[in-house]
């Protein structure tokens, strides 16, 4: 049974293909899914053309990554496409843990209701790569080439070299820069020699998507050590279509032909549902939890992103979502340096905050890991006398560890990215996405702050009480910020109100003010990520001019576009 068609993309002679390959391309994009995509598409909003290979002709097989969180909503939001996706998906904010045959405590992931997006939306993969691919094939920015399949890198010269297959044959491509979105098994990663380190931890799941009409609601539920499977774990999710996700431990040593027949399947389902709910399969998968990463993400000019850099465990939605803030955080910066108002040594910042961020999450994914699947009877009696305290005692809660759900990585305030070392001590630290709640938009509508950031570069955020007389000396430095080579646009957000437009957010009630932490005459320096990239008690141009370089890695001249 199937609930989806999937799509199949035309793929393009071989003789174009040869006379494009003949100018280079500004960036080749290894890889056709979420990552990949939503690359080529942030790229396009910043005026990068990108040329995308992808060996398939459709979108991905299965579910797979379901749970979009609140921080990838946003990105998505910037291309457009985020309402079709909350259209479609599946809205979330809840879960609710058991043990045993009793249910311990519920929760909520939504940290402010007001927020633009909820937690999480549920969102097959699939459904998420065909509007992403509908998107890349309406912008002519991208050159999207189903059934290409790199097969060879060459790194020696300048520009990089591609060697691509079609069905009809083989043919090169010349690119400035490669980004390999090629998945787990990447082919670009393989070519280079790189290996990825961490741990692949003994252990099964088995990932079975049904079809049902059932009375759940849509909320996130996990068992620990489940009557219907003693010893294991089980989590459901609701998606889109009637389907339902359902997760199952399977152990260490298994038959894992066995466990995949359709038969043994069932029997688990019915195991957990009972004999009274009907169903179908719609999709089965077996995965080990693996949380490894390569050593660095930058190699020269070649960048690597979502699964091809890093590995996570499913529990806690942290691939996909960690891939599309890969792309979040290497779109600007590759844009810059490709404009050639940045140096190329600023995508090191890419990589030294996106490995951070990848620790992180392999960080919460081996400590989930090893409370959902304790190894030792020490463990398991700590999992399990936890997991009896809070049933009764709240403090107990914070210790259970289901899979820390995925939210947007603080990055490291004194990194390379961000200036550190501010006076400013609350609210909203560097290295922290902007919170998206309401503000007004430039025409008074009701809106929220990241539209009014709106991602295309910085912003300083200065805020105001009414009271504060802005000076014709701050007048001339708003206007020459912006119209630096990189300009940085000034908002005043007043506390007292006024009337809207490009150049004032009015706070009446001081709603922001208050969320950032700030007091009269405070300012916010926002990447074009919508990061906090500094802050500071008082506005300052030089001072914004300088923490400008040092973000944008400049100390000197910088070759022009194509030099």
């Amino acid at each position: 049974m199937g609930t989806y068609d999937y799509p199949r993309y035309a793929a393009r002679p071989l003789a174009e293909l040869k006379a494009r390959s003949t100018s280079t391309a500004d960036v080749a994009i290894v890889g056709g899914g979420m990552v990949g995509l939503t690359m080529a598409l942030e790229l396009a909003r910043r005026g990068v053309g990108t040329v995308v290979l992808d060996e398939d002709d459709t979108v991905s097989h299965g579910s797979r990554a379901i749970c979009q969180a609140q921080r990838t909503l946003e990105v998505w939001d910037r291309l457009g496409l985020a309402e079709p996706m909350m259209a479609r998906g599946v809205t979330w904010n809840e879960g609710r843990v058991y043990h045993r045959d009793r249910e311990l405590y519920s929760f909520n992931l939504r940290k402010d209701s007001r927020a633009r997006f909820p937690a999480f939306i549920n969102l097959q993969q699939y459904h998420v790569e065909a509007t992403l691919a509908e998107a890349a094939h309406r912008e002519p920015l991208i050159d999207l080439r189903w059934r290409n399949r790199v097969t060879a890198i060459d790194v020696a010269g300048e520009p990089l070299r591609l060697g691509v297959e079609t069905p009809e044959g083989g043919y090169e491509m010349p690119a400035r820069y490669v980004i390999a979105a090629d998945g787990a098994r990447s082919t670009i990663r393989r070519q280079l020699g790189l290996q990825f380190r961490g741990k692949v931890f003994e252990d099964h799941f088995l990932i079975a998507d049904i079809v049902m009409d059932a009375p759940f609601p849509a909320e996130r539920r996990f068992w620990f050590d489940p009557p219907f499977a003693p010893g294991q774990s089980a989590l459901l999710h609701m998606q889109p279509d009637r389907v339902w996700r359902l997760d199952f431990q399977l152990g260490w040593n298994i038959d894992r032909d066995r466990e995949l027949e359709p038969e043994a399947v069932r029997s688990r389902v019915r195991r957990m549902l009972g004999e009274d709910i009907a169903f179908e399969l719609e999709w089965v998968s077996i995965y080990t939890f693996q949380c490894r990463r390569l050593d660095r993400f930058r190699h020269g000019r070649v960048l690597f992103v979502g699964d091809a850099a890093h590995q996570v465990s499913p529990f806690g939605a942290r691939g996909g979502n960690s891939g599309v803030q890969d792309v979040d955080n290497l779109g600007w910066k590759l844009a810059l340096v490709l404009d050639g108002r940045a140096p190329e040594s600023l995508l090191d910042s890419y990589d030294a905050e996106r490995v951070h961020a990848a620790d992180e999450n392999i960080g919460h994914s081996t400590r989930a890991t090893e409370f959902i699947t304790p190894k030792t009877d020490v463990s398991r009696i700590f999992r399990d006398a936890t997991l009896e305290l809070a049933g009764r005692l709240p403090f107990a809660r914070a210790f259970v560890n289901s899979g820390r759900l995925s939210t947007a990585t603080v990055l490291p305030a004194d990194g390379p990215g961000n200036v550190g070392g501010s006076t400013v001590r609350s609210g909203v630290p560097v290295g922290a996405p902007c919170p998206n709640l309401p503000a007004i938009s430039c025409d008074g509508a009701p809106g929220h702050l990241l539209g009014r950031l709106d991602g295309a570069g910085f912003v300083c955020l200065l805020f105001v009480n009414g009271r504060t007389t802005l000076s014709a000396d701050d007048r001339r430095a708003f206007a020459a910020l912006a119209g630096a080579d990189i300009p940085v646009r000034t908002l005043i957000v007043d506390r007292a109100g006024g009337t809207a437009d490009a150049d004032h957010l009015p706070d009446p009630g001081g709603l922001l003010a208050d969320a950032f932490g700030a007091e009269d005459g405070a300012c916010w320096l926002v990447r074009p990520d919508q990061h906090v990239a500094a802050r500071w008690p008082a506005f300052d141009p030089a001072r914004v001019a300088s923490a400008l370089d040092r973000i944008c890695g400049r100390s000197g001249a910088v070759n022009p576009r194509g030099a």
